[in-house]
């Protein structure tokens, strides 16, 4: 017999009188720390859910992501980054110890260490307390990992002109947008000899040169082809006569429908 506690009979001497049943305890032992998951508990999750979401739409709406404009694949000189949740990575990449011979470590070793440790958190620190002076693991390695991850943002964030690659690459309205004929002999003989440099409707690219407004004439169009110019080498054509006086007309007649 325990004071408080009432008396206790045990049958057979095999079972232990102290074993801790499996029936739940009775929470209204304990007013005020406990509530019911229906509706209680979920109405409040909704609740934060819901502020969070119109936070965050009001803050696209206020400052809309710039787009860009189609892939290009031919466009070398265009830098990609991936998105605003991955730079910190992409910014972890450039550190000499995580990059060129090392890489295997940025990309591979550190942020399995990161997140193998997050996962490890409860276990590492497996407290009954909720204060964060009484989890010191876990809180110290959230606020660690928050901590790079942001700063590391920051730093990838702050070092792209963001409004000037959106400039640069932004998608051309459909207005403005030339429409070749893809029927014309001449486009054939352009998409095999001038559509990776020069694009697909005559606006140019990484590679070269629009070929819209241009005011080279019929002949010297022929000798450009044939024999280069700048930085466009020589035999890049190799058609017959007959399909380099297509590939002449055919760039001629885009240009004259540009300028009516």
């Amino acid at each position: 017999m325990k004071r408080g506690k009432g008396m206790k009979y045990v049958g057979d001497s095999r079972v232990n009188a102290e074993k801790t049943s499996q029936i739940p305890k009775d929470y209204s032992e304990y007013p005020g720390r406990t509530e019911a998951f229906w509706p209680n508990f979920l109405l409040k999750e909704w609740l934060v859910g819901s502020v969070f979401l119109i936070g965050f739409l009001s803050v696209t709406i206020a400052a809309p992501s710039p787009l860009e404009g189609l892939a290009d694949p031919t466009d070398a000189a265009y830098i990609p980054l991936p998105d605003w949740y991955f730079l910190f990575l992409y910014e972890l990449l450039k550190y000499d110890f995580a990059s060129g011979p090392y890489i295997l470590f940025g990309i591979l070793v550190l942020p399995g260490l990161a997140f193998g440790a997050l996962l490890l958190a409860p276990f590492l620190d497996n407290g009954p307390g909720r204060r964060p002076a009484t989890r010191p693991v876990a809180v110290g390695m959230m606020i660690l990992g928050l901590s790079a991850t942001m700063w590391l943002t920051y730093e990838s964030a702050a070092a792209v002109d963001w409004k000037q690659i959106a400039e640069d690459n932004k998608p051309i309205p459909e207005s403005e947008q030339m429409e070749v004929d893809m029927d014309d002999p001449g486009y054939d003989v352009y998409a095999n000899s001038c559509l990776s440099c020069h694009g697909d409707s005559l606006e140019g690219g990484a590679a070269g040169p629009a070929l819209i407004g241009t005011e080279y004439s019929g002949e010297e169009i022929k000798d450009i082809a044939v024999n280069g110019v700048g930085d466009m080498p020589a035999d890049m054509f190799d058609g017959s006569d007959e399909e380099l006086d297509d590939l002449v007309e055919f760039i001629l007649s885009v240009n004259e429908q540009a300028n009516e």
